[in-house]
């Protein structure tokens, strides 16, 4: 199962719009797009997992691609990076 990092949504996406346009590739196992706490629109990025070559040819097709008047980024997600927080270090 590969996860997927979905960028630059508009904020009309819904769960519904993006599983159809992944499911062109395969079957989508699981999304969860990132909502704002209060207007509940969209906040421009969510994730999603598929099968590892159903992934690989979604991001390969999708990246770059135009969804509802955005050109969307489409990557697999790092994971190194999952539920870290970035400690940047300060020169002094």
């Amino acid at each position: 199962m590969k996860r997927i990092f979905i960028g630059s949504l508009p904020s009309s996406t819904t769960e519904e719009s993006l599983t159809a346009l992944f499911s062109q590739y395969g079957k989508v196992r699981s999304i969860e797009l990132v909502k704002d706490l209060f207007s509940g629109h969209c906040k421009g990025f969510g994730f999603l997992e598929m099968e590892g070559h159903e992934a690989r040819i979604a991001v390969s097709e999708l990246n770059g691609r135009s969804f509802e008047g955005n050109l969307i980024r489409v990557k697999f997600e790092d994971p190194r990076s999952r539920g870290k927080k970035s400690r940047r270090r300060q020169n002094k």
